[in-house]
Formats: structure tokens, sequence, C-alpha cells
């Protein structure tokens, strides 16, 4: 199966000074991605912590490929790497058409209401298969 795909429209309030998408909202537009993907699996972040988890970052590693401008709608593709024991490894990539004008490779830890690592609910793993690469 493809990554998981979102559009999102760059608003004027998340530009720099020099009229690109400022690098912070980037990060945001990665986030968005990866959180219409849990929504859209059945793994909201409300249910997810309803049940006593969280997922919580732990690294992130951004490349700024191209600039983006106001009123350019993006893609955000999201994909998920590997889960382990208590993390999992997330990618992703925003395109403009055919173009990635950014990637990203996201940690984040499994942890439970008190921030204790905890094993990855086979549920989830398993709501997530699709998008596996």
């Amino acid at each position: 199966m493809p990554a998981h795909r979102v559009d999102v429209k760059v608003r004027f309030y998340e530009l720099d000074p020099y009229g690109h998408l400022n690098h912070s909202a980037y990060i945001q537009f990665f986030e968005t991605g990866r959180i219409e993907l849990l929504e859209e699996v059945g793994v909201g972040l409300e249910s997810f912590a309803a049940r006593g988890y969280r997922f919580v970052v732990n690294r992130i590693q951004t490349s700024f490929d191209r600039p983006v401008h106001a009123t350019e709608t993006i893609t955000v593709e999201t994909e998920v790497v590997e889960f382990r024991r208590a993390s999992s490894v997330w990618r992703q990539r925003l395109m403009r058409g055919d173009e990635v004008v950014a990637r990203q490779e996201v940690r984040a830890a499994i942890t439970n209401t008190e921030g204790k690592p905890v094993r990855v609910p086979p549920d989830v793993i398993e709501a997530l298969g699709p998008y596996f690469v």
C-alpha cells in the first residue's frame, strides 16, 4: 500500500521573513500527517491516551529540500518503518506534486501515562500494518 497522504495548505502566518514556509511549520505539518494517519486507523491520540498509552517523540531528523510559499498546497506522506518493543520509527515526506520539498524521520517512544516505556499494543501494530514499509 502506498504511504498515507494528507493535503495541507500553507497560510501566511506560517511564513518566515523571506516569504518561505518557516522551518518550524514543516515540523507541524509532519505532525499533522502522523496524527491524521493514527486517527484514520482508529488509534487517535485521545483514544490511545484513554487506554493508558502515549506516543512521545524523542528524535526528529528533518531535511529541508525546497522552499514552500504562501497558498501552496503540499501533501504529507507518512509511512511506518518499524516498531520495536517500546518505540516506533516513522518516515515522512512533504510533496508538491511529484517534487519532494522536505523529508523527516521520527522516533517515538510508546509510554504509559506516567512516562514509563511500555510494549506497543499488538492491535496498534496491526492497525498500522497497511502503512509499513
